[in-house]
């Protein structure tokens, strides 16, 4: 499974988490937070589509805004 979307991609996925989830960003960011604490991206994705469901392309899309929303 790849993490990196392009940028229009990535900004479709974000938009529709919530309407496909029924979970905002916040949530997903918490149970993130909450979550095993892994190292790598690709790790958390597996464990969030897993652990809650989702497929992998939203999983992912999840945890690269979580990463990205981190940084600043």
């Amino acid at each position: 499974m790849s993490l990196n979307h392009s940028p229009e991609t990535q900004t479709k996925l974000i938009a529709r988490v919530p309407s496909i989830t029924g979970r905002d960003l916040p949530e997903w960011f918490e149970a993130i937070d909450n979550g095993p604490s892994f190292l790598r991206c690709d790790e958390r994705a597996n464990w969030l589509a897993d652990e809650h469901g989702l497929s992998h392309g939203y999983a992912a899309a999840i945890v690269l805004e979580h990463e990205r929303r981190r940084r600043f």
